[in-house]
């Protein structure tokens, strides 16, 4: 099902069951998407720091969450002082 029609069911009251099972579905394609992002802004360059402040979270928040989800080819600098 594309993203816009899970929203819209995700929105839609009148079946709780479909609704919840489109949050579900919703929160999985965010999470896959935002790994996505971080993947590519680490590629790019982008500190931990940067990214976290991009999705308004702290940087050992975001460390935490996907340290160890990245590829691992991903080549990371270290952080300096």
């Amino acid at each position: 099902m594309e993203s816009t029609q899970l929203a819209a069911r995700a929105a839609d009251l009148s079946d709780p069951r479909a609704g919840l099972r489109a949050v579900a579905s919703l929160r999985t394609l965010a999470d896959t998407l935002e790994l996505r992002q971080v993947e590519s802004a680490l590629r790019s360059g982008l500190s931990w720091q940067q990214i976290a402040d991009a999705l308004g979270v702290t940087r050992q928040a975001v460390h935490k969450k996907y340290a160890k989800r990245i590829d691992p080819t991903i080549s990371i600098p270290r952080r300096s002082s």
